[in-house]
């Protein structure tokens, strides 16, 4: 018997019809003898209409009584979620964030959880109960609902999993698991039996939209295990032999219980990438401060870094990138820093940022030389260079993307084999 954690997204819960179809996959883990708690989240779309209804009302709203319109969609769907549940015969209570409760800090609109107190809901499952859990949301120390930030269900599901010491946290969602790349882009795309928390993190944080990038942190420093499966796979089919989470889906866990590392295990695509470079920056202590220290203030979040300095050491150029969305922004910041002396700002947008990822980086030279090479051959300019222990991320221009994508994809064997 174990004890698990089952987290359904917006695309799971859309409606009654879908819910139940959840619901089936609860029952099944229940009648394996398994202690399960339920977290969900909103039907699809309707936090947007609630935010919408939210701006409607005042533009300049508080950002308190914000919370509490947009914690609401996912009341709506654990009662129902519990509602459906006792129907199918197994006994079931939803849960609010703050009847758990789940302790927040009070930064309304993206608060972080402080703390878990698990007792009600270790009472329930050990006497055969199924609690279902508002995700996205708990109460701050002034007794006021809070919302985590977009995305937020997946946090709430883990942190409820570490609170209750669950064997696995299984995060259920529109595919059926991690793949090497977005098979939309690479047909030959394969799903992943077991992915790394920091190949997870890494993936998320450089595109991959399958987990959100706070949920991979938290879950690789409370040592949760978590499962990533499709809803919409038949709740029927049982378990396949030999493993413990079902026909399909991938485990995303600590790297010690990989047995095969692969050399990169996944390559990633993030659009609408911008550049901006900053030419003869007089370099000095604290120049590095006085570019992004004003890019930080105005909430602007930059990516890629790459600094050159001169050979006399007097100036440097200073080049990175931003969300395109964030563009305009940015160069005006830039132009209005204070303490900024710089001889020419320069940028554009339609970048596309290509990562290959993978553990088996660490102990393999030459991995990037191996990318650059792929993409010369296929006559791709590369703008910008990062690297990390496990990564290597390129910027280049997005008409290439995908075939870049591609490209890489097949370079690193990671094609399906087919037969």
């Amino acid at each position: 018997m174990a004890r698990i954690v089952m987290k359904f997204g917006g695309t799971s819960v859309a409606n009654v019809e879908r819910i139940r179809q959840a619901a089936r996959h609860v029952k099944r883990e229940v009648e394996a003898g398994h202690e399960v708690a339920v977290v969900v989240s909103a039907m699809s779309g309707k936090t947007n209409e609630l935010v919408g209804w939210c701006a409607e009302a005042a533009p300049m709203h508080d950002a308190r009584e914000y919370d509490a319109v947009v914690a609401s969609g996912e009341q709506v769907t654990a009662g129902l979620m519990a509602i459906v549940l006792s129907e199918m015969g197994i006994q079931s209570r939803s849960y609010g964030g703050w009847q758990v409760p789940i302790h927040t800090d009070d930064a309304h609109g993206s608060a972080r959880i402080t703390g878990i107190d698990p007792a009600n809901l270790n009472e329930r499952m050990s006497s055969g109960w199924v609690p279902v859990v508002t995700g996205f949301q708990g109460i701050s120390d002034k007794n006021r609902i809070t919302t985590l930030g977009r995305g937020g269900s997946d946090t709430s599901a883990v942190a409820v999993a570490a609170a209750v010491k669950a064997d696995r946290c299984d995060i259920y969602t529109d595919v059926d698991g991690v793949y090497t790349t977005d098979p939309r882009i690479a047909p030959k795309a394969r799903r992943l039996e077991r992915v790394s928390f920091e190949e997870m993190l890494e993936m998320a944080s450089l595109g991959a939209k399958v987990l959100q990038t706070r949920s991979v942190e938290l879950a690789m420093a409370q040592g949760v295990r978590l499962v990533v499966r499709s809803t919409f796979d038949n709740p029927d089919a049982g378990n396949a032999p030999g493993s413990e989470w079902g026909m399909t889906g991938t485990l995303v866990c600590d790297e010690d219980e990989i047995m095969e590392k692969q050399i990169v295990s996944g390559v990633t695509l993030a659009r609408a990438e911008a550049k901006i470079t900053l030419r003869k920056v007089k370099d000095k202590p604290g120049v590095a401060a006085s570019v992004f220290g004003p890019l930080a203030d105005a909430r602007i979040v930059v990516d890629m870094i790459v600094q050159n300095i001169s050979d006399d050491g007097q100036i440097t150029d200073i080049t990175f990138t931003v969300p395109d969305s964030e563009f305009d922004k940015a160069m005006k910041v830039l132009r209005n820093a204070p303490d900024l002396e710089y001889e020419s700002i320069s940028g554009s947008k339609g970048g596309a940022k290509i990562s290959v990822v993978g553990v088996g980086m660490r102990s393999h030279a030459g991995v990037a030389a191996s990318m650059f090479r792929a993409l010369s051959d296929k006559g791709i300019n590369i703008q910008l260079i990062t690297t990390s222990e496990i990564k290597t991320s390129v910027l280049i221009d997005e008409e290439y993307a995908e075939l870049a994508v591609r490209a890489l994809h097949t370079y690193y064997g990671l094609d399906k084999v087919e037969g």
